[in-house]
């Protein structure tokens, strides 16, 4: 069935290719979080613990609206660890990092979100998609503060 929402096909391609990076990104990053919730140890344990279960449960709803987007726009998202591993600049961890590491860790990946929607954000206002710009302004949001949370935790 044709789609007829005032944005051309083409257009809607590179937003949607431009979103699945961003569902790759965030993904990672969720389950990135989610592993060193698992694994935190030392005397931030607590603190830590908690504060990644945070994060990664508003990942987890940030990844279906993510994909969700890119579906609305007439595209498949795309799922699974050989796409998303193409996808993402998101680097995996090779055993279990100390606790400072997994926030320095944590801090790029938000970095690296932020900058992935940023990315996409002109071809949604040239398109004049804002329902997409709204998304990324929310992701971008999200991230930031969160990147500015983690950060704090270092100085």
């Amino acid at each position: 069935m044709q789609i007829d929402i005032g944005i051309p096909e083409k257009d809607r391609a590179k937003i949607a290719d431009g979103l699945s990076h961003l569902l790759a990104d965030t993904y990672t990053l969720y389950h990135k979080t989610h592993y060193y919730h698992w694994n935190v140890t030392g005397p931030m344990f607590n603190t830590l613990h908690l504060m990644f279960e945070t994060q990664y449960n508003e990942l987890w709803a940030a990844v279906d609206l993510v994909a969700e987007r890119i579906r609305a726009l007439g595209f498949p998202a795309p799922g699974g660890y050989k796409a998303y591993a193409k996808l993402t600049r998101i680097e995996e961890d090779e055993g279990v990092p100390v606790a400072e590491d997994m926030i320095r860790n944590l801090v790029k990946g938000h970095e690296t979100v932020t900058r992935t929607a940023r990315e996409i954000f002109p071809l949604a206002d040239a398109a004049h998609d804002e329902p997409t710009a709204d998304l990324l302004t929310q992701r971008m949001e999200a991230s930031e503060k969160t990147a500015w949370m983690l950060r704090s935790m270092l100085a």
